[in-house]
């Protein structure tokens, strides 16, 4: 997938449950270099390669398609919209920003009022609640509002589209986890380019509605039946001023993928990708789990009687904002240790810890 595909599909908006036209431009890009794409009532959707040995590990490689955003919960007489959050949207940021509207007659475009600081005692300025926050789409009445095609209901995202910053940098909303996506895109197209298939199988899975407690994630787990899983999502970068790496541990955007250790982690799963990063000489950064990875991964791995999973994910400054940032190079890179890892496999391979 090329950088200006990536950045059509980031400027596709795919809020959790309206993830539809975000998957149909994916579904474009991976179907040239997969033998057959295949999705489910929901809308996940897996591109597949078949490998050269049928009794090689079925291998699923997973991100989640959707993104944070926000859903309209009443209409008042004047035309104003309140609002609450899909997913983990932050309403520190909400205040006085365009946000984007997908009504039944199309997109309609807003504003999230802010009083002004002229008018407001800013002695007892705090970050509002959902239920203090509120659209403006330039409607004077509720009926106006109506006749645009809003109704309880209706979803929106901000406005703020994606752009190439610096030398290998993406700045924009939804990076977490389009770049995901894009990830798994790479992926297929290097084994796809392979002159002998791998042994193992691929089912590479853009789920849908991971904000909202990785819903698609676990019903593709279920019907795919993978023997080994691989996850990618976004982890912090945090190189920033004023975080605390003994807190948080320590990430830098440009140094490479993350790899997560404990929890849904699979401790074979996770030497393996050590081995292969090691062998191919791509830059690994590590990243210690207490108990959830907050992750497609926690659903995954549970399922059925249980899956080896592994978490590899991409440094990112400034989740869940507009302004979200990564390093190319390090998607790049985490596509390659994939690819790396699924060569590696042979039929041999079954990631039971006490054989």
């Amino acid at each position: 997938m090329k950088t200006k595909n990536l950045l059509e599909i980031l400027a596709t908006p795919s809020p959790s449950g309206w993830e539809r036209n975000g998957q149909k431009l994916w579904i474009n890009n991976v179907k040239p270099v997969s033998d057959r794409v295949e999705s489910d009532p929901h809308g996940n959707a897996w591109a597949v390669l078949e490998g050269s040995d049928p009794a090689a590990p079925r291998v699923m490689l997973e991100a989640h398609a959707d993104e944070i955003g926000f859903i309209v919960r009443h209409i008042d007489d004047k035309g104003y919209l309140a609002f609450g959050p899909i997913g983990g949207s932050d309403r520190t940021l909400a205040s006085a920003r365009r946000v984007r509207l997908f009504g039944s007659k199309g997109i309609v475009e807003g504003v999230i009022g802010n009083t002004a600081i002229h008018l407001r005692d800013t002695s007892k300025d705090k970050p509002p609640e959902w239920k203090d926050l509120f659209i403006d789409i330039g409607a004077s009445s509720a009926k106006e509002v109506e006749k645009l095609g809003i109704r309880v209901g209706t979803p929106a995202i901000f406005t703020d589209d994606a752009i190439e910053a610096g030398k290998d940098r993406i700045v924009g909303r939804a990076l977490d986890n389009r770049i995901g996506g894009y990830v798994l895109a790479q992926i297929l197209a290097e084994l796809h380019a392979l002159k002998k298939r791998p042994a193992a199988s691929t089912f590479a899975v853009n789920a849908v509605q991971e904000e909202l407690g990785c819903h698609g994630a676990r019903m593709a787990a279920h019907r795919i039946r993978p023997s080994v899983a691989l996850v990618f999502d976004v982890t912090h970068s945090t190189d920033t001023p004023g975080i605390n790496a003994k807190q948080h541990g320590l990430v830098e955007l440009g140094k490479g993928p993350s790899i997560a250790h404990g929890a849904a982690n699979h401790p074979l799963v996770m030497q393996r990708l050590v081995e292969v990063a090691a062998k191919l000489k791509i830059p690994l950064q590590h990243e210690a789990v207490s108990r959830s990875t907050s992750t497609d991964a926690d659903v995954i791995y549970t399922s059925r009687d249980g899956i080896p999973c592994g978490l590899i994910s991409i440094p990112l400054r400034y989740m869940h904002s507009p302004v979200e940032t990564i390093s190319l190079a390090d998607a790049k890179n985490a596509a390659r240790l994939a690819a790396g890892f699924i060569r590696s496999l042979e039929k041999s391979d079954t990631f039971r810890v006490l054989d």
